[in-house]
């Protein structure tokens, strides 16, 4: 990603922000229509569910212009994933339904120039995740 993208996804995340709420709960909706098995790996309060999935953009989004500090934390939570049932193919489902939800809530500022900075920016932190799962996986304990 260069400096031009990592601005569109902080900029347009900005936009997100305000409608925060609504913007989880399309995301989970969409989600759940794109792959209803993955309804069995939420357990909790979705309202809480979609506030630490806020939370949790809002770090990465920001962490964009410091990878070398955000790499781990996105290691260690793909780690982490993998003791919820998440799979490999479980991200590809995850950044359709992340694109769907951009593209509902900030309607006419989701430019294709902001879709493929948010594309390649899930990429990489999609792909950071998916590096730590298979470290996870590889980890025998004794």
């Amino acid at each position: 990603m260069n400096s031009e993208q990592v601005s569109l996804v902080q900029t347009s995340f900005e936009d997100v922000r305000p409608i925060a709420v609504v913007a989880s709960e399309l995301f989970y909706t969409r989600l759940f229509v794109l792959d209803t098995s993955l309804r069995p790996l939420f357990k909790g309060n979705m309202a809480d569910q979609g506030r630490m999935l806020m939370s949790m953009l809002s770090s990465a989004v920001g962490g964009l212009t410091r990878l070398d500090t955000l790499a781990p934390v996105l290691r260690n939570l793909g780690a982490r994933h993998v003791a919820y049932g998440v799979r490999d193919e479980h991200y590809e489902t995850v950044g359709s339904a992340l694109l769907w939800t951009l593209e509902q809530g900030l309607g006419d500022k989701f430019t294709p120039a902001v879709r493929e900075a948010w594309t390649l920016a899930y990429g990489l932190l999609s792909g950071t995740m998916q590096a730590g799962a298979r470290e996870a996986s590889q980890v025998v304990p004794v």
